[in-house]
């Protein structure tokens, strides 16, 4: 097959089909001439601007129209784009821009202004890097993940042809511009001449907006973190007859989804085939369960099941072996479109690394057994990091960015189950002592730091120490026990609850 790139499926989808809906936003469509002219807009005032060849710029922007044209302009003229989080704290994003050495664009709605022609060319290598993508929900500073215009074009092919995704296809998208599952609910879309309804992130929790999007154009494909789900759920509980029917396919991923969560779901999505997606940013979705809506948890949980096409998968035991069985281990991955490794080659170590069989292979850090029929399911981490709202977050991270404020002697950083969003976290801090703290001066220090799903949902401020161990770590356990003591006696406390 010839070499296609994404922006040139796009630009073909705008010659033949101009007047076609490409993207729904709230009550407005963008038909793909007029998203073709916002990306030409773009483009010609990025070559303008004299832009040295393959330098990376960083769409830094909520998702809306105009976000999506500016990257696709990048797309067009073959500059690699970053897309951090929007909601990076300041020093952590100047950091980050640091290290790609990337200039950030203006804002998308000055960039997209006014006419523009700019055509595509379909000369470039698609070992190129086209996206810069960001480890999702790094604490720190996050991991830079480059895929390459040929990994994105593999990818778009795969989940095209296994949704069956075209142009007759409305997709709904929930994720920010930034997470890698854009890749199949905006890009693999629009490269096919299809529908994407965008979500804004603005009102991501807010039900009725979510069930208006819904019901303003039927959608086929939808893919979300469980509290989507949730949310249209808690949306139709108005309305014991409320069918979105017109979904033929509803993707979950991210985190784990509860019993509970997905009790309501086949009866409000009657026709849907639910699939549980498993994947990394480094590697892209590389597992794929159809769910059984009767019995959705043969193990206790609902498996992440089996490779998908291409995909090669294994299990490594505590001593790095390869498991042949049934047992329990380290999930490590190949896939057709993941990225040949960090932007920063050292962050390689004991991440990536080639195998007897020649393909390069990823460590997830995820640890899994393997059953007697073969299917996986997922049993933790290897490390402290936890799954919030479908994001990695690194708790320890988090305590460092906490334990910095120079009132706080010690942080401790928990991981609750939440209903809504299957993980909140809890941080326990320690106050210096004879300062005044409380919790929106912590919180205001977090924000700064943090991008908004890595800040605690609550603040528990102590003046005693905290529990360590005998080797004279921070013993987590020991304080998850003390403050679940402390709830179930109802004691009065200094927790603060925020959004």
């Amino acid at each position: 097959m010839p070499w296609r790139s994404l922006p040139g499926r796009i630009a073909e989808q705008a010659e033949v089909r101009p007047q076609a809906p490409a993207l729904l936003w709230h009550a407005d469509e963008v038909s793909y001439a007029d998203l073709h002219r916002m990306a030409g807009a773009a483009a010609v005032r990025l070559a303008d601007a004299g832009l040295p060849s393959a330098e990376p710029v960083a769409v830094v922007a909520k998702k809306s129209p105009q976000a999506i044209a500016v990257v696709l302009a990048c797309l067009m003229l073959r500059q690699p784009v970053l897309l951090p989080s929007a909601e990076l704290g300041a020093e952590t994003l100047a950091a980050l821009l640091d290290r790609c050495g990337a200039r950030r664009l203006p804002d998308p709605a000055e960039l997209t202004a006014g006419d523009g022609g700019f055509s595509v060319r379909e000369d470039g290598d698609p070992d190129d890097v086209a996206l810069l993508l960001t480890t999702s929900g790094s604490t720190g500073l996050p991991k830079v993940v480059p895929l390459t215009g040929g990994a994105v074009e593999r990818f778009t092919d795969w989940a095209a042809g296994y949704f069956g995704i075209g142009p007759d296809s409305t997709v709904l998208n929930y994720a920010p511009l930034n997470f890698d599952l854009c890749l199949l609910d905006i890009w693999t879309t629009l490269s096919r001449g299809g529908c994407v309804t965008l979500i804004d992130q603005d009102l991501a929790a807010n039900p009725a907006h979510l069930l208006a999007q819904f019901q303003a154009r039927p959608v086929q494909v939808v893919q979300g973190v469980p509290m989507l789900y949730q949310l249209l759920a808690q949306a139709a509980e108005g309305d014991e007859g409320l069918r979105l029917d017109a979904v033929e396919h509803a993707l979950l991923t991210g985190d784990a989804v509860s019993a509970r969560g997905f009790e309501p779901l086949p009866a409000l999505l009657p026709k849907a085939i639910f699939h549980n997606v498993y994947g990394c940013t480094e590697t892209n979705d590389s597992f794929i369960h159809t769910i059984d809506p009767i019995d959705p948890m043969p193990y206790g949980t609902v498996p992440i099941g089996r490779p998908i096409d291409g995909v090669d998968a294994l299990v490594l035991d505590e001593d790095g072996a390869e498991l042949d069985g049934p047992g329990r281990g380290e999930l490590v991955v190949s896939t057709p479109f993941q990225t040949a490794g960090y932007l920063d080659a050292e962050l390689d170590r004991g991440v990536f690394s080639e195998r007897a069989d020649g393909r390069r292979y990823y460590r997830t850090g995820d640890l899994v057994r393997r059953h007697e029929d073969g299917v996986l399911t997922l049993e933790g981490r290897r490390d402290f990091v936890v799954k919030v709202r479908g994001v990695r977050i690194n708790t320890a991270e988090v305590e460092a960015a906490l334990r910095s404020h120079p009132a706080v002697t010690e942080a401790a950083v928990l991981a609750e189950p939440d209903e809504l969003a299957g993980t909140r976290l809890h941080a326990v801090v320690q106050r210096a002592e004879g300062v005044k703290l409380n919790s929106l001066i912590i919180r205001q220090h977090a924000a700064g730091l943090l991008p908004r799903v890595a800040i605690p949902s609550t603040f528990e401020l102590v003046d005693t120490p905290l529990p360590r161990t005998s080797t004279g770590k921070l013993d987590r356990k020991a304080v998850q026990r003390r403050t679940r003591q402390a709830q179930a006696d109802h004691r009065p406390t200094t927790t603060a609850t925020g959004g």
